[in-house]
């Protein structure tokens, strides 16, 4: 079951707490005076949105594993699953976008040098034959899916946009951070960066 489809049943077991909640009168046992029953309604409706909020950032706070399926090449896949034809080098994408500022449903070959330590959440690619040592930054369409955190080195073909993007200082830290950095390196970080990016509706994990 998709973390998705568990929403509405969140939804039910918070209505579960917030009828229990409502429904015992904590001003009689303590003897308080009465209140207006129209304000312990919108109690009731305020505790209800807290308590679906709390539940929905648990889920989302959740670590979720790296699922991959297989494609018609025998070939791992996470995400939206394609077929490797048509890939282009990383190097035809880095030099594509020095002319364009993003370049639409393209498939490119490249390797991985880094992996969000955290959950597997974006990963950091470069060319595999060291043409050009700049790398690109890829994120996940939708926040869909992850890869495995121990893929460093290896080769993926990733289908999505590549565009370029000025980080922030903030943002750029938090990355940091996920990749396992040392804190003088995070810290040291003090100026947003313009970054190539990459938007992967799937990603083909190469053997």
């Amino acid at each position: 079951m998709s973390e998705d489809s568990r929403l509405p049943s969140l939804w039910c077991q918070s209505q579960k707490i917030i009828n229990f909640i409502s429904g015992y009168n904590i001003f009689n046992v303590f003897d308080l005076p009465a209140v207006n029953y129209n304000n312990m309604i919108n109690m009731k409706y305020i505790i209800g949105s807290l308590t679906t909020m709390l539940l929905i950032l648990c889920i989302a706070c959740k670590q979720q594993p790296a699922t991959a399926q297989v494609n018609a090449e025998n070939l791992q896949t996470f995400g939206d699953t394609f077929e490797s034809d048509g890939a282009i080098s990383y190097a035809e994408l880095h030099q594509r976008l020095k002319e364009v500022e993003s370049v639409e449903n393209v498939k490119v070959k490249a390797q991985v040098t880094g992996v969000c330590q955290a959950k597997g959440c974006w990963m950091n690619l470069t060319s595999a034959d060291q043409s050009t040592d700049e790398e690109m930054f890829v994120k996940f369409e939708d926040y869909g899916f992850f890869m495995p955190k121990d893929i460093a080195g290896r080769e993926v073909i990733v289908e999505g946009r590549a565009y370029k993007e000025v980080t922030s200082v903030d943002e750029l830290r938090h990355y940091a951070e996920d990749e396992g950095l040392p804190k003088d390196q995070i810290l040291a970080i003090n100026e947003p960066k313009e970054e190539l990016k990459f938007m992967a509706s799937g990603v083909i994990l190469l053997k």
